[in-house]
């Protein structure tokens, strides 16, 4: 295993910003370090340095060298890939919804969805939530998961208003435009005076529509837009 030096770091610590020593550590952790050899040479408690190279995965070449490393019988420092079959799960989702696809796309609401989505949805890993200003878009969002994802899926609401705009009378407002009847709110975002040049406020402000327990869901989505929006790039493409 190469030194710091030998692997092109010049670690001069107390010198170093916070970037550079993420860096550094990150530096050592993609040429197959362990943990506890990275920490053998800075001044780093493991779980900094964990949260530094939480999305660094070590080669299989990588793995075996720390095992030839190891004594006999010894695994400490040894990677374990705890998230293998969850990725395999994934995997298979978004395979068996890229099938459904090509099977739905001739269905002009649910193609409508996706588009919606597509365009107007959270895109962050495991959120399946649309904002809007528009009651008839966040109904038809409703409907659309419904319909095509969980017929008992449960929503969570979460309303955008500027200072000056009533939580309540908002929430009631949303209640009401959504047929979410009695529904759960996140803490309302306040966007204070002086952040935005938007000189009409919308009464209700904006509403997020969000739907629970909905990782796997989220998943058969980003596939589903995967393929309209590959069908929809192709100018051969007939729907």
């Amino acid at each position: 295993m190469a030194t710091p030096s030998e692997a092109g770091l010049v670690i001069d610590w107390e010198r170093m910003t916070r970037w550079e020593r993420a860096e550094a550590g990150r530096s050592l952790r993609r040429q197959g370090w362990t943990y506890g050899e990275i920490m053998a040479v800075l001044p780093v408690v493991k779980g900094t340095l964990a949260g530094w190279c939480k999305d660094i995965r070590l080669t299989e070449d990588q793995i075996e060298a720390i095992k030839r490393r190891r004594p006999p019988g010894i695994r400490t420092g040894i990677p374990v890939d705890t998230q293998r079959k969850r990725r395999a799960e994934i995997a298979r989702i978004r395979d068996e919804a890229r099938s459904e696809a090509v099977e739905l796309l001739t269905d002009s609401m649910w193609l409508a969805g996706v588009v919606l989505y597509w365009a107007e949805g959270c895109k962050a890993k495991n959120s399946l939530e649309l904002a809007n200003t528009d009651p008839r878009a966040l109904r038809f969002f409703i409907r659309w998961v419904r319909a095509y994802l969980a017929p008992d899926a449960e929503f969570v609401l979460q309303l955008h208003l500027h200072e000056g705009n009533d939580d309540e009378s908002a929430r009631t407002y949303w209640e009401d435009a959504t047929g979410l009847a009695d529904a759960d709110f996140y803490r309302t975002f306040i966007k204070p005076k002086g952040t935005g040049h938007r000189k009409n406020h919308l009464a209700h402000g904006v509403c997020k529509v969000r739907v629970q327990r909905c990782t796997n869901m989220w998943h058969r989505v980003m596939a589903w837009r995967d393929v309209v929006s590959e069908v929809l790039g192709d100018s051969k493409a007939t729907i």
